[in-house]
């Protein structure tokens, strides 16, 4: 008898002494509050992530974030508001840290560092860096970079890669792509250093394509494109990826919904039309994640 009177006595002299504690709110408890899923993107990575001829943030990261919502009124059970915010790179992961934002779906890439301040999703596509360079340069090669003044973009992949391959590359920083293509062609640096299909994306909306190339034909990494969400977050990230699973394997089996979200970024008439063997090689890497989790039954898709 005494033990079972002595327990919740504890209990309220712990809750006492200690009167601040407070459980941290989920995601997923914040959007059932709220009814509003807020998530970061970029502003210029045309097709992933761009803000449209109409002001608006758009791209296929963004319709991916249109699925994660649409799973989370399904399981939540009531409409959910997509509320898009344009992040830099270096501002992705401090505003998951501080809590302004639920998620980053952009053109993000794993890296073990980043891992250790937030969690990613499965890769729903695929990218590597490389280089922009004027028609007729010598770059390519890690020995040619030497002394080079190559831009990039603070926080990025890119950045490290490029670091890693030629330690003594001049590296050149700025805020936006924007401001490295302009400086590139004022020919201010040697080099734009961004992800491949970034870099695809705006050499096919010039009015002069052929005076630029894409180097070196290998890039000189592959990553994975994911999303970020906050860590301790188990459940919210389960929906994530199944959103996203479910999106690839609608998409490989041809479901017209997911099969028309691909093409409008990456189909013939798309923003980056992709060659057959991208395409195949995307379709692949796709069916790879599908794999490695459990396939989503039929009835769901």
């Amino acid at each position: 008898m005494y033990k079972k009177i002595a327990i919740p006595i504890f209990s309220l002299m712990f809750a006492t002494l200690i009167p601040n504690v407070v459980v941290a709110e989920t995601v997923m408890q914040k959007v059932a509050r709220t009814g509003v899923l807020t998530a970061g993107t970029s502003r210029d990575a045309l097709p992933f992530a761009y803000v449209d001829s109409q002001g608006k943030l758009n791209g296929y990261s963004v319709d991916m974030l249109n699925v994660i919502k649409e799973q989370l009124e399904k399981e939540l059970g009531k409409k959910i508001k997509l509320q898009l915010v344009g992040l830099s790179p270096s501002e992705r992961i401090p505003k998951i840290v501080n809590q302004q934002v639920d998620i980053v779906c952009d053109a993000s890439s794993f890296t073990w560092e980043r891992d250790k301040k937030v969690d990613f999703s499965v890769s729903y596509g695929g990218t590597g860096t490389q280089l922009l360079v004027k028609k007729g340069s010598n770059l390519g090669s890690p020995e040619s970079l030497i002394g080079k003044r190559i831009g990039v973009l603070a926080g990025t992949t890119n950045e490290q890669v490029i670091a890693r391959v030629q330690p003594q590359a001049k590296l050149v920083y700025f805020k936006t792509r924007a401001e490295g293509y302009t400086d590139l062609q004022k020919g201010a640096i040697d080099a734009f250093s961004s992800d491949s299909i970034l870099l695809e994306a705006w050499l096919q909306q010039q009015k002069n394509p052929d005076a630029f190339a894409i180097v070196p034909d290998r890039p000189y990494s592959r990553e994975g494109i994911a999303c970020m969400v906050p860590e301790n977050n188990s459940r919210f990230l389960d929906t994530v990826n199944y959103s996203l699973v479910k999106f690839m394997q609608g998409f490989i089996n041809g479901n017209q919904k997911y099969v028309a979200i691909f093409d409008r970024w990456f189909g013939p008439q798309g923003a980056v039309a992709l060659n057959k063997d991208l395409r195949d090689l995307v379709i692949e890497t796709m069916q790879l994640v599908i794999e490695s989790r459990e396939e989503i039954p039929k009835s769901d898709l």
